[in-house]
C-alpha cells in the first residue's frame, strides 16, 4: 500500500496514511467528536512521539497502557478524550496482534466479497457499522481494495461523487464539502428531534 493520500491535510501525516494500513486504521478509530483532518493527523504524532517511521501493532500492543495514554495526552493532545482513545488503540492492536499477526493490512488483502470484508471491519474493536462502511468506502475509493460488492457493502458511503465522509477527501476543496455534508445533517436530526417534542 502506497498511495497519496489529502485526509488529515499535511503532507507528513498524509504520506503515513497512505503507506501504513494501520495508521489508516487507526486515524479511522481517532475519527469521532473531533475534527476529521485532526483524527487523522494522529497516527503521524503517535508515530513521532514513539520515535518511530511508522506504526507497529505488537508494539501499541505491548505498550504500557499508562505510558501509552500519556503519550497521546501530551500538548498537542491527540483527540480531545486521549485517555480512552490510547485504550481503544491497544485494544485494536491487541486484536490485529492476536487475529492477523499484527498485519493490518490483511484485514482485506484477501477479502473474497465485499460483504466479507464489513464483516471482518466491524470485528476490529471500536468499529461499529458506520464506521466500518466508512473505512470500506475509502478502501475502495482511495486505496484500490476493491473485492466484489465492496460499494454495496459500504452503503450510500460507497456511492461515486457522494462528499460524505473521509472516503471523499482528496484535498481542500472536497473536504469543505464533507464538513458542509456533516452539517447538514445534524441540522436534519436537530430539526427532526425538535419537531418530534412538538408533538
Amino acid at each position: 500500500m502506497d498511495v497519496t493520500l489529502r485526509i488529515a491535510q499535511d503532507p507528513d501525516a498524509d504520506a503515513l496514511l497512505g503507506r501504513s494500513p494501520l495508521a489508516a486504521l487507526v486515524g479511522m478509530l481517532l475519527d469521532q467528536q473531533i475534527p476529521m483532518e485532526w483524527a487523522f493527523k494522529g497516527p503521524a504524532t503517535i508515530a513521532q512521539r514513539l520515535g518511530a517511521d511508522d506504526l507497529d501493532a505488537h508494539e501499541i500492543a505491548a505498550y504500557d497502557p499508562e505510558a501509552f495514554a500519556a503519550l497521546l495526552s501530551g500538548k498537542p493532545a491527540v483527540h480531545r478524550y486521549p485517555g480512552s482513545m490510547a485504550q481503544r488503540i491497544q485494544q485494536l492492536c491487541q486484536y490485529l496482534a492476536e487475529h492477523y499477526d499484527g498485519d493490518a493490512e490483511a484485514v482485506w488483502r484477501d477479502a473474497g466479497s465485499g460483504r466479507e470484508l464489513l464483516k471482518r471491519l466491524q470485528e476490529l474493536p471500536g468499529f461499529g457499522k458506520q464506521k466500518a462502511q466508512i473505512f470500506l468506502a475509502l478502501l475502495g475509493k482511495q486505496l484500490g481494495v476493491r473485492p466484489d460488492g465492496w460499494q454495496e457493502a459500504a452503503g450510500d458511503y460507497g456511492q461515486p461523487g457522494a462528499f460524505r465522509s473521509v472516503a471523499d477527501i482528496t484535498g481542500p476543496e472536497s473536504l469543505a464539502k464533507v464538513r458542509a455534508h456533516k452539517q447538514e445533517m445534524k441540522a436534519a436530526a436537530k430539526a427532526a428531534k425538535a419537531a418530534e417534542r412538538e408533538k
